[in-house]
């Protein structure tokens, strides 16, 4: 992977981990016919096992994800937390399943997401005959919750006539669908910029190839978990926006 994962914060419960983008937070299991498959990448799973090996018994199934009570995407960077024992990976499991954890996403998205604030309540299944997520009826359809936020819109001349607006959006998902913030955004007409499983067909021609501004993954980062620890006090963390990510918003004009 591009970058290794590293350590937000420690305590004798449980670790705060940066999670860069490209790196799986835990391997799949894998069906082939062929016995020759490719090496995997290292996954974050991987890492704390070597870095943290208290983590190896911890878990609902510790011999497949050690440690993980919560996950990202592989092309979505940020905080994650790891339960050092199993008495803490369940009062956390608990918590994310009382929604209890305000989680805070910064997220680009297409266009100017119009109202500013807002709340999308769209049950999001399986979309028949492959892995990909739907707003429309699938299988195994769940409720899915995610409150939003404009932080700003921003804007980027292509040419002398034509300029493309987009918007930064805060994004509170309140429950915790696989591909929730991609598939909701983009249900609304404002796809995540450099997702290419939920996003437009084809992007305007800016920046390099059909992904604008390079991007070599989605605009889309876990920036915060908040929530109330066992012994009662109230713990923040928070992940800093990434460099590939932060070039590119350096690069925009503010829009009123």
């Amino acid at each position: 992977m591009n970058q290794e994962p590293r350590l937000i914060y420690k305590d004798k419960n449980f670790l705060a981990i940066y999670k860069p983008a490209g790196t799986l937070v835990h391997a799949v299991e894998l069906k082939a016919k062929s016995s020759k498959l490719k090496a995997l990448k290292e996954t974050l799973v991987d890492w704390l096992v070597k870095n943290y090996p208290e983590v190896k018994g911890v878990g609902d199934t510790p011999e497949i994800r050690p440690g993980i009570v919560h996950r990202l995407d592989k092309d979505t960077s940020g905080v994650i937390l790891i339960p050092r024992n199993q008495k803490y990976f369940e009062y956390l499991k608990n918590l994310f399943q009382t929604r209890q954890i305000k989680k805070i996403y910064l997220a680009l998205v297409w266009g100017k997401l119009k109202p500013k604030t807002g709340v999308i309540k769209k049950p999001i299944s399986l979309k028949s005959g492959s892995t990909k997520r739907t707003v429309w009826k699938g299988r195994l359809e769940k409720e899915a919750i995610t409150e939003y936020k404009v932080v700003k819109f921003i804007k980027l001349k292509v040419n002398k006539e034509k300029e493309q607006i987009f918007s930064l959006v805060e994004v509170m998902p309140k429950t915790g669908r696989t591909h929730q913030i991609r598939v909701h955004l983009s249900s609304i007409g404002h796809p995540i910029v450099g997702d290419s499983l939920y996003g437009p067909k084809e992007n305007p021609s800016i920046g390099s190839g059909q992904v604008p501004f390079g991007l070599k993954r989605q605009f889309l980062h876990a920036k915060s978990l908040e929530f109330n620890a066992e012994e009662g006090k109230r713990i923040k963390i928070e992940a800093e926006l990434p460099e590939d990510l932060k070039g590119i918003l350096d690069g925009f004009k503010n829009k009123d």
